[in-house]
């Protein structure tokens, strides 16, 4: 198929904070390709904070919170516009519902086979699918069927000056630094903080370490965040609910590595550049972990799935998860050791210590 320019494009993405993290290759690949055809996002409020900067992208921030007025927003937004083409990025019935108000020319989707929540209702072409397909690349194929090729990603995220400060200010000099972002908004996708506070104690004796912590304002967040801090033995920053999300980007991308699950901190921190150490048992690091770099993930998904689902990853739907009490517990403190220990000695080269643990 040859790529022609659609007359304006819709990207249809509300969230979560790090599949709209995969969006932006996507964004960047048809600006690259048809830089004067308009381009509309339609975003969640809350993710909006973090690429609402994106140049020469049109946003419409949906407010999930905000219900009927939330949708009747959203319809005067869009004023009747026809696009050209409609990218339809997400399953959610109510994802569903709000993109049957866009009205387009083409409406491209999910494959029959991802497809859910009355997804085929309202869309009318689909993207190919492929088995054990990370989300980003699953997001990244929806230029196929306009004639383009995916290509490498590229985020370029803006981070303004005063978020630059704010790492500065937090992690000045150019000691190693650890960041810990423990938490994603599901529960049973994280770590008990005892086990993230020995892996950090073990960054700061045996290496050298210092340890900064992460993450939102929820009060599961906070609350992981100080039993974390009564855990270690050594110092700790604590930025836990103290920052935006450009500020996180920022000390993201000074970090010399992040150790995180399945979160949108993890994808972020992978968006600017940064190598993390990926906690998986919940989920499975092929299909959601740190796109550019795995090889620090510690995965214990096909276990998990064994144990708490009785069958093997390939007989799950894609994207089904193992969210249940005592999945995570199957990642040990020595795993993600030996892990975070293989990313020392491959950052420092030949020669360098490796745990005994």
């Amino acid at each position: 198929m040859t790529a022609s320019a659609p007359s304006s494009i819709c990207i249809f993405r509300l969230s979560a904070l790090g599949d709209v993290t995969h969006v932006v290759p996507v964004v960047r690949r048809l600006r690259a390709a048809w830089p004067r055809v308009p381009i509309t996002w339609i975003v969640g409020k809350v993710e909006h904070k973090l690429v609402g900067d994106l140049p020469d992208v049109e946003f419409i921030p949906f407010d999930k919170r905000a219900g009927w007025s939330g949708i009747r927003a959203l319809r005067a937004a869009l004023g009747g516009r026809k696009f050209g083409v409609l990218l339809h990025m997400q399953l959610s019935l109510r994802a569903n519902f709000l993109a049957a108000l866009v009205r387009a020319e083409r409406r491209i989707g999910y494959d029959r086979e991802r497809s859910k929540e009355l997804h085929g209702l309202v869309v009318e072409e689909r993207i190919r699918h492929r088995p054990r397909q990370h989300v980003l690349d699953a997001l990244g194929s929806f230029v196929e069927p306009l004639g383009l090729e995916p290509g490498e990603p590229r985020w370029d995220i803006p981070i303004p000056d005063d978020a630059e400060a704010f790492a500065q200010e937090h992690l000045p000099g150019d000691q190693r630094t650890l960041v810990i972002s423990p938490c994603s908004s599901r529960r049973w996708r994280n770590w008990s903080a005892e086990r993230y506070a020995a892996v950090a104690d073990h960054a700061v004796q045996r290496h050298g370490f210092r340890v900064l912590l992460c993450g939102g304002r929820s009060a599961l967040e906070q609350e992981t965040g100080e039993a974390i801090i009564r855990a270690m033995r050594t110092p700790v920053t604590n930025l836990i609910g103290k920052d935006t999300f450009k500020q996180m980007l920022a000390v993201l991308r000074r970090a010399s590595v992040v150790l995180s699950p399945d979160t949108g901190p993890m994808h972020c921190a992978n968006a600017v550049g940064t190598t993390v150490v990926g906690v998986h048992a919940a989920t499975a690091s092929w299909r959601s972990g740190p796109y550019s770099d795995r090889r620090y993930c510690v995965d214990r998904f096909e276990e998990a799935a064994m144990r708490f689902k009785g069958r093997l990853p390939a007989d799950l739907r894609w994207g089904e998860r193992v969210e249940l009490p005592g999945a995570m517990d199957l990642v040990t403190v020595d795993d993600v050791v030996a892990a975070f220990d293989r990313y020392v000695a491959d950052a420092e080269g030949p020669g360098a210590p490796v745990s005994e643990r």
